[in-house]
């Protein structure tokens, strides 16, 4: 229930309530035209929008914001106070214009301009429950790599839902409920109090620094990282123990390597500015409301710029481990969106697809027949195909009417077990025989598809939900040396996402490098939409 000072402060009481009441108090035939006048007003204002018309017209019209009784005025003020809060959701608050609202509530004479207020109204109401709950952007639209799918709320739902329901609540519970966006709208915010504090100080002025130097650069290096909070204040000018501990805390939280030498990469990382960190957790918070749906109980999800892949269950990752993923180029960079995994092949052949076969082995094959050895060559009828009389510079990368495959091996592209999730984009999960590259700062050399660093323990774990001996049902179908199908009882959603701003299960707060670009894409996206950075004194 709203207070009444507060109902006092919201200025859309007095001259609202009197053209309500001459609508629909007084008498007679009067009373009737009026009423028309405000119902085919409605009707013809909602007209260029299908769900408003429907729900309209299933409810003959009667009004939802603009009656004089308490429960309109609570639905218009709780609307009227989400809307002066969408900049802490990092949503563009000029895209629902509630000044703009609150004059033109205050402008209604006539019945008719209660009718287009009425559903100026409602329409501000769809637009803000869609952006708050799925997010501002049509994320497909910004990168053609994000070809996820949001989940949508049917529209005329959302609106009878708000109808029935108390509207604080409802509104309240719009936006995701998760605890990462719950930490990253609490981030944002002590970012911004950061900001308009004068931030993290001065930039350091070195290419590299490491321990045993001393002067003034590593006094800006340590002063910055004491207003980072990751160690106490101190005069020192020494490159020391304490601030080589200090510059390792901040690399394990910025995913570099942990080795306490503050190089060209790391002091890139320290002399971000808070806001860049600030975009890029608005930019997480937008892409958290892109997943705002069930992720499951247990789930896979694997972070493109943390380079890994993990398991959760309920809520704590119980599995984790390095990934590689696509090279940032061309086709290859690997896209976003979410499936579930239904099996795994044990000893899995690799059918090359048909982009790799046409642009890399057909241009080998021109050359020379025998070239990429390990690669069968078959045709239609699965017949392997004798290289040593074959013409291939006859053929065009459109003509070639070849398929190619690498039977089962340890030396196999795909190692010695991939996990599925079929899609269109071919994209899964697999073991790899160049163990090195994960040994990577930065791990994108694939061509689209994830290869994992310890693709047995993760199939141990995903299997140990479903059989008492995981290590022994996967050796058997190893040792076998076939290939084999071990089905997952109980399908497991795969979520591939790309956060540059992660909180942690603590809730504590760190930053990844922007692979492939794309959250610089989506933040110019934001702000064309009218997102803007906000300090203030706190």
């Amino acid at each position: 229930m709203i207070v009444k000072n507060e109902r006092q402060s919201i200025t859309t009481a007095f001259v609202l309530r009197v053209a309500m009441a001459l609508c629909f108090v007084v008498m007679g035939g009067a009373a009737l035209a009026q009423v028309t006048v405000f119902k085919q007003t409605v009707a013809e204002a909602a007209t260029d929008d299908a769900d408003l018309a429907a729900y309209y017209r299933s409810s003959a019209y009667e009004p939802i914001w603009t009656e004089d009784s308490e429960s309109h005025w609570q639905r218009r003020a709780e609307l009227l106070r989400a809307l002066s809060q969408a900049h802490l959701h990092g949503l563009p608050p000029s895209r629902y214009d509630a000044a703009g609202l609150e004059r033109a509530m205050q402008d209604v004479r006539t019945s008719r301009d209660l009718g287009l207020i009425e559903v100026r109204l409602s329409k501000t109401f769809l637009r803000y429950a869609r952006d708050v709950q799925t997010g501002v952007l049509i994320p497909s639209r910004v990168d053609g790599g994000i070809v996820r799918e949001i989940p949508y709320r049917d529209r005329l739902s959302l609106i009878e839902g708000f109808v029935n329901a108390s509207p604080r609540q409802y509104l309240n519970g719009l936006p995701p409920s998760s605890a990462q966006y719950r930490n990253l709208m609490k981030e944002k915010l002590r970012l911004e109090s950061l900001l308009a504090r004068g931030a993290w100080g001065p930039t350091v002025p070195a290419d590299s620094l490491k321990p045993g130097q001393n002067g003034p650069a590593v006094i800006a290096l340590r002063n910055r990282l004491v207003a980072m909070g990751l160690m106490p204040v101190s005069a020192s000018p020494d490159y020391d123990v304490a601030l080589q501990k200090a510059v390792r805390d901040f690399q394990l939280t910025h995913g570099l390597e942990a080795d306490g030498v503050a190089g060209a990469v790391t002091l890139q990382e320290v002399n971000a500015s808070v806001q860049s960190r600030l975009k890029s957790v608005i930019v997480a918070m937008e892409r958290e409301r892109w997943t705002n749906m069930d992720l499951g109980d247990r789930h896979i999800v694997v972070n493109q710029t943390d380079f890994s892949a993990k398991i959760v269950d309920h809520g704590r990752v119980t599995f984790e481990t390095r990934s590689v993923i696509g090279k940032n180029t061309g086709d290859r960079r690997s896209p976003e969106f979410s499936d579930q995994m239904e099996h795994m092949i044990v000893n899995p052949s690799w059918y090359v697809p048909r982009s790799i076969v046409t642009k890399e082995y057909l241009p080998q094959l021109k050359n020379n027949p025998h070239a990429v050895g390990h690669i069968e060559i078959t045709d239609s009828r699965g017949r392997r195909v004798d290289r040593s009389s074959m013409d291939f510079s006859q053929f065009s990368a459109r003509s070639f009417p070849f398929s190619m495959r690498q039977p089962p091996s340890k030396s196999n592209a795909l190692g010695l077990v991939k996990f599925m999730f079929p899609n269109k984009y071919n994209i899964y999960l697999h073991d790899t025989p160049s163990k090195n590259l994960f040994e990577r700062e930065t791990r994108a050399f694939s061509h689209g598809c994830i290869r994992l660093a310890d693709p047995f323990d993760f199939a141990y774990t995903l299997l140990a939900a479903q059989t008492d001996d995981p290590q022994g049902v996967f050796q058997t179908a190893l040792k076998s040396g076939r290939e084999t199908k071990i089905d997952l009882v109980t399908p497991v959603p795969v979520h591939i996402i790309y956060r540059t701003a992660i909180m942690t299960e603590k809730g504590k707060p760190e930053y990844r490098r922007d692979v492939y670009g794309r959250d610089a894409r989506i933040w110019q996206a934001l702000e064309n939409a009218g997102v803007a950075l906000e300090g203030f004194q706190g």
